[in-house]
């Protein structure tokens, strides 16, 4: 005779009464699982790239519009002491406006300062600092929102396995335009980002029972967190951090960046003329910082060729000459050539996370009609925006130093910014960031 069922025996109330208290075990169960998770997070901070977060203005009656459109009631939209959004702003998509834009994002070198500064009348402000809101989308309004969104999908996924903004997750916005210089160099808004991020590092540490902080950079962002990390002593980069992230770190500059420099880039934005936004993007000090790095790309390497000169990671001062931009060879030779030799080991465990197999710039050929033009691209590998050459840059340079822990993911078919949403590339961020809150890491550094 066949044994019944325990269902078989029991009414449908009593299943019911059942289901609901096996359910309710279960919801304790993940609730107590994610808040002792939750309390052993390592305190995690995100550094985004460049263009990766909100900027904000204000116009002054120093400023001078270059048009009757730029004129200081536009924008339309400001808060009650005159600031707006200046990026992402979507008023650049339109040709009349796109020039006014460029004219506020503008920056000046000053040879008797040495240093960088706003344009003229043109105040500017980094909305959120310690927060991640300016990271998640460049443009939080309903119609751009999706379109222009940046972090967000990595702030959700560090959600679901436990963090909490404000508590365990924090965010360093910059103003992305300035970059550092060597030392010896005044660099005031660089220098006070360093000093403000040292700050939010300590903070965060502190608030969370003294756990030293974890650092996850996109691009850009990497530079600047070596750069925190070189320029404090050793017992303080032991003391308050865990691990530094690098996302799609450009270590040493990118040809892209010569291409920028020359004729350009619209940065995927449609219906922008490069010509109308190459001179703002000339003037940007981060820019300089990512040429291609004579160290990392060698120095008889061609990467611009034209009809009467050939230009090397080695030629970039002939090569601002030669695109009629003299007056960015000073600083690049003195504020940012010695800079891109600083790629020292900081002795705190480094990961770096990368995308492969995407079609990137890797040699740029121009005609007889020069650099207003578009060039030929041959292509080579990379992420798309950043060489291999460049992204791996840190397994060479750091290959003899055995204090240096340094393990790079790769990520196939993963471009520059796509790594920020991309399914596959999230799997490997979430599962690093576990494995460096496990008291025992499931993956070993090489």
């Amino acid at each position: 005779m066949a044994i019944p069922s325990l269902g078989a025996s029991r009414d449908k109330s009593e299943k019911r009464k059942e289901m609901k208290g096996l359910r309710f075990i279960v919801a304790m169960s993940l609730f107590c699982t994610c808040q002792a998770i939750s309390r052993g997070l390592h305190p995690l901070i995100l550094v985004p790239g460049n263009g990766g977060n909100q900027l904000e203005a204000r116009l002054t009656s120093d400023y001078k519009p270059s048009s009757l459109l730029c004129n200081r009631w536009y924008p339309i939209v400001k808060d009650s002491e005159g600031w707006f959004r200046l990026w992402f702003d979507p008023s650049v998509l339109l040709p009349p406006f796109t020039k006014c834009f460029a004219d506020r994002m503008m920056l000046y070198y000053d040879p008797d300062l040495d240093d960088f500064h706003n344009s003229p009348g043109v105040e500017t402000r980094v909305p959120h600092f310690g927060s991640t809101q300016s990271l998640l989308y460049l443009d939080p309004n309903f119609i751009w929102k999706e379109i222009t969104g940046y972090m967000a999908s990595l702030v959700e996924s560090l959600e679901r396995v436990g963090y909490v903004t404000g508590e365990t997750l924090f965010g360093a916005p910059y103003d992305f335009r300035y970059g550092l210089a060597a030392g010896g160099h005044p660099s005031r808004v660089g220098s006070k980002f360093l000093q403000d991020l040292k700050d939010l590092i300590e903070k965060a540490s502190n608030s969370n029972g003294g756990k030293p902080v974890i650092l996850v950079s996109h691009s850009l962002g990497g530079l600047c967190v070596l750069q925190l990390l070189n320029r404090n002593p050793l017992p303080w980069r032991k003391k308050f951090i865990k691990h530094f992230v690098a996302l799609s770190a450009p270590w040493g500059g990118t040809v892209e960046e010569m291409l920028t420099f020359a004729s350009g880039s619209t940065l995927g934005v449609p219906f922008v003329d490069p010509l109308d936004v190459r001179q703002e993007q000339r003037s940007s000090e981060s820019n300089l910082w990512l040429m291609p790095n004579p160290k990392v790309f060698g120095r008889q390497k061609p990467l611009v060729i034209t009809p009467n000169a050939t230009y090397s990671a080695n030629d970039i001062t002939e090569f601002l000459d030669a695109i009629g931009f003299p007056q960015g060879v000073h600083p690049y030779t003195t504020r940012i050539l010695p800079l891109l030799e600083q790629l020292s080991e900081p002795e705190v465990p480094v990961t770096c996370i990368i995308g492969t197999g995407v079609k990137t710039p890797e040699t740029l050929v121009y005609g007889e009609n020069g650099f207003d033009e578009q060039p030929n691209v041959i292509y080579g590998d990379g992420d798309g925006t950043v060489n291999m050459v460049s992204l791996l840059a840190l397994e060479s340079l750091w290959a003899d130093n055995k204090n240096q822990a340094l393990k790079v993911i790769t990520v196939s078919d993963v471009s520059h910014t796509s790594i920020l949403k991309n399914d596959a590339a999230l799997d490997e961020i979430i599962g690093e960031i576990s494995d460096i809150n496990s008291l025992v890491s499931g993956r070993n550094f090489v």
